[in-house]
């Protein structure tokens, strides 16, 4: 189910130059706001909890996913360089699966490690803050890889789709409309890390068992659904 060969390739279209690039900012970012707060306002759990929950649970997470999800497959499709893959002897699941993990791999590197950082920085891990937050990054990486990954595969517009998804639905509405928490990847996560924080420092609308079962149905049937898509695309190509 995962072929070194498309892994390899599938490294270096997310980790060229301009890519690479922008995966650095966010996480940088962040890294200078835990530093900033810790200088002027000291190690406060409330605070450091705030701050990974606003932006690095919030917003740098989905982000890095969105640049991962769909740079594993989307440019490839848009500039028709998929044709070359698909005409190997790799099996189709397989290489939606090995893109997958790749992905996911990013995606945790540039976000979960960054997110337990700074939580060191803002308070030293107290109230297990900064391993909660990692533990929700970690998680939330691999559901929102599936989720962009199935994007990349099924639109031209999947950065669009990705960042809407991630910024006005799970941001905005989120805040506004309880229900819409519900069908949350970021809710989920922070359902996980709320049983490993010190109590109160991490809050979710969602109870563990059905964020558990949320997380493993989207990332299942995501990837698999993903591979349907490029089934048919080879299918579509040799027509």
């Amino acid at each position: 189910m995962y072929d070194p060969t498309v892994a390899r390739l599938t490294y270096r279209a997310l980790l060229g130059r301009r890519r690479a690039a922008i995966l650095f900012v966010l996480p940088a970012l962040l890294l200078l706001l835990a530093a900033a707060v810790r200088m002027f306002a000291g190690a406060d759990d409330q605070i450091a909890a705030n701050v990974l929950g606003g932006f690095a649970i919030a917003t740098m997470v989905p982000l890095i996913g969105v640049i991962a999800g769909t740079g594993a497959i989307g440019p490839e499709i848009d500039d028709g360089s998929i044709v070359y893959l698909l005409a190997k002897p790799v099996k189709r699941p397989t290489i939606i699966f090995t893109k997958l993990i790749v992905a996911i791999a990013v995606t945790m590197v540039f976000s979960a490690l960054p997110t337990l950082l700074a939580g060191l920085i803002l308070n030293g891990n107290g109230q297990q803050i900064a391993i909660a937050y990692t533990i929700a990054a970690l998680v939330a990486s691999i559901a929102y890889s599936a989720l962009f990954l199935l994007l990349g595969t099924v639109s031209r517009h999947a950065v669009v789709i990705g960042l809407v998804y991630a910024l006005v639905w799970e941001a905005l509405f989120g805040s506004l409309v309880p229900g819409a928490r519900t069908l949350s990847v970021q809710q989920w996560s922070l359902a996980v890390a709320e049983k490993v924080a010190g109590q109160g420092m991490v809050t979710s609308d969602v109870g563990l068992p059905l964020a558990t079962v949320l997380l493993a149905a989207v990332t299942v049937a995501a990837t698999w659904y993903a591979g349907q898509k490029l089934r048919a695309l080879k299918l579509a190509g040799e027509e």
